[in-house]
């Protein structure tokens, strides 16, 4: 589970935990990002 928090304009992504993973410039660019974490972590 991950949350996608737009701060100021700016997408950024935290695991479960709430700690942070990553930002990333639009919704659709952290989705996608997320694709890979979600494929490496299978």
């Amino acid at each position: 589970m991950y949350s996608i928090r737009n701060v100021h304009g700016h997408i950024q992504v935290y695991d479960h935990k709430g700690k942070f993973l990553f930002s990333a410039d639009s919704e659709r660019e952290a989705r996608e990002e997320l694709e890979g974490y979600a494929e490496s972590a299978a």
